[in-house]
């Protein structure tokens, strides 16, 4: 036995130093455990939510909102129900994973609140780079809007979600979509007008991916995909991709924001920034943050456990905060 272990501790090492070296010469050995890892936690968050889907949604899958192979949406509203406010929710996986298939589940609890949610996939992983997937869910926006008869989709009231990853993409979107200097300096010609674009919901996210810390427990995989998502191994110093700190570019024009982070999420002090940014340059931002001894913490991606009550209870307040900016008279049971 003995020896068994400490054969597996020589492997283990022998990887480790591998996963290191990797990063210095190329992210793609690393984005290879690291896809695998979050792909894993995805199929298990989303299987964990099937009991609580509730009957009567409506679901249509892969619809090309552009020609590229990743350029698709999936479609989730009431049965019956007529042209609805959209949430339209950008998956997370640190830029580099993840799939719509995810977040499918709780786009439909959503969904079944009475608006219609739609799941945009994009492209990521090795030879993708920044903003790609911006531009991407910018030209799934501009889709969504010109078909939205045929979508289910009430055009003048788009509410933009996301997690994680997601909800930076999402962020930059409400940037671009309500700053012509900030669209400009990114070079996207923004596809809603200010007005069509509601409010946001940021779940779980990262915001100022520059200023994560690349020493520490999440040296490594901050690294690995920030150089992947970047394309330069000296991403901090790159002028474009400093464009990304979204803290930095808000005014007072950004949409109004719900934001939240467990109290175990080593992200959760970057939501605490953007919200405390937005509200000192006016804009209304509604949080959802928890005190920093709460037990048992909250981790990464906490709001899609509606087994926890602070799932459930994140669920019920991002209803009450789209009400809010999106009124609908229908209201759901117990998540």
């Amino acid at each position: 036995m003995k020896r068994v272990i400490v054969v597996v501790a020589s492997v283990f090492a022998a990887s480790a130093a591998a996963m290191v070296v990797s990063v210095k010469f190329s992210p793609w050995p690393s984005l290879a455990i690291i896809t695998s890892f979050l792909s894993y936690g995805d199929r298990a968050s989303d299987a964990a939510l099937a009991t609580r889907v509730p009957p009567g949604i409506v679901a249509r899958h892969d619809i090309a909102y552009g020609a590229a192979k990743d350029e698709l949406l999936d479609l989730y509203y009431p049965e019956g129900a007529p042209p609805r406010p959209a949430i339209v929710w950008i998956h997370g996986g640190a830029f580099v994973a993840g799939t719509k298939n995810g977040v499918a589940n709780y786009l439909k609890i959503l969904a079944s609140h009475g608006y219609t949610t739609i799941a945009l996939e994009y492209s990521k992983g090795p030879g993708t780079t920044y903003p790609t997937p911006v531009e991407q869910a910018n030209e799934a926006l501009g889709f969504v809007v010109r078909h939205a008869e045929e979508l289910n989709v009430a055009p003048a009231s788009i509410l933009l979600g996301g997690d994680s990853a997601g909800a930076h993409i999402a962020g930059q979107l409400g940037l671009i979509t309500t700053d012509p200097s900030y669209a400009r300096a990114i070079g996207i010609v923004p596809q809603l007008k200010p007005a069509q674009l509601v409010a946001l919901v940021l779940m779980s996210g990262v915001y100022a991916p520059v200023e994560l810390n690349l020493g520490g427990t999440y040296a490594w995989f901050n690294e690995t995909v920030l150089c992947a998502y970047s394309g330069t191994k000296d991403f901090r110093n790159d002028e474009r991709f400093k464009l990304t700190s979204i803290p930095h570019y808000v005014t007072g024009a950004f949409p109004q924001t719900f934001i939240s982070s467990g109290n175990g999420d080593p992200l959760a002090p970057q939501a605490v920034t953007l919200a405390e940014r937005l509200r000192d340059v006016g804009v209304h931002v509604e949080t959802m943050f928890f005190p920093s001894n709460r037990i048992p913490r909250l981790r990464h991606e906490y709001q899609f456990n509606l087994d926890e009550p602070a799932g459930r209870e994140a669920l019920r307040r991002i209803w009450a905060f789209l009400d809010g900016t999106a009124p609908l008279s229908s209201r759901p049971s117990e998540p």
